[in-house]
């Protein structure tokens, strides 16, 4: 897909994501939003994800228009005060008092914010592209492996952490070993299993 055909498929587009890309002048974002969503398992990106980068543009954006170059984390810290729920009604008024104040449009800029929803139908409906939905095989295994990785992380550190104590003389222990052992009860049947257990037979007792 070339620059121009790019922009002639953003600027055709009569979503919102369409209209808030021709407004802000992306070229390219719905090649990076197909390679992001249908990438490479450690590449793919969720539409969640997806619309935390358009939002950051459109807010970086308006930034650069507003004459403020932003300096490097500026704009994802700027966009958490904005937008997260872990940020106080306080600070979220005084970071828009102090965008209004540089000459930001705020009330535009947080209005031109997308979804997570609308990035998905933009891709499946407008785009028309879809991702290949993994097995039940495949989730299980990934599932697996990874819940391996954390524990044998959990294992790891704990080690470190008992080695260190042990060398500096808080703790006295001899040669040790640490296991880590997640274990998944079932609060109707009360049986209990293994991850890997619980994974293989897929059920527990009460199925």
């Amino acid at each position: 897909m070339t620059d121009n055909d790019t922009k002639k498929t953003e600027a055709a587009c009569e979503c919102k994501l369409g209209r808030v890309s021709e407004k802000y002048g992306f070229t390219n974002l719905d090649e990076t939003l197909i390679k992001s969503w249908t990438g490479d398992d450690d590449e793919q990106r969720s539409t969640r994800e997806l619309a935390t980068y358009v939002n950051q543009k459109i807010l970086e954006t308006a930034l650069t228009n507003a004459d403020i170059p932003p300096r490097e984390g500026e704009i994802e810290n700027t966009y958490r005060l904005l937008t997260s729920d872990d940020v106080t009604s306080g600070t979220r008024v005084q970071t828009r008092n102090e965008l209004q104040r540089d000459g930001v449009p705020v009330d535009q800029v947080e209005s031109d914010f997308v979804s997570h929803q609308t990035v998905y139908n933009h891709l499946t409906k407008c785009l028309d592209t879809s991702i290949e939905t993994p097995s039940d095989e495949e989730r299980l295994e990934k599932s697996t492996q990874e819940l391996s990785a954390l524990q044998n992380r959990t294992a790891a550190v704990t080690s470190d952490r008992v080695d260190r104590l042990d060398q500096s003389g808080i703790l006295e222990i001899g040669e040790f070993n640490v296991n880590v052992s997640v274990k998944v009860t079932c609060e109707d049947c009360f049986q209990e299993y293994t991850v890997r257990e619980l994974f293989q037979q897929r059920s527990c007792d009460c199925q």
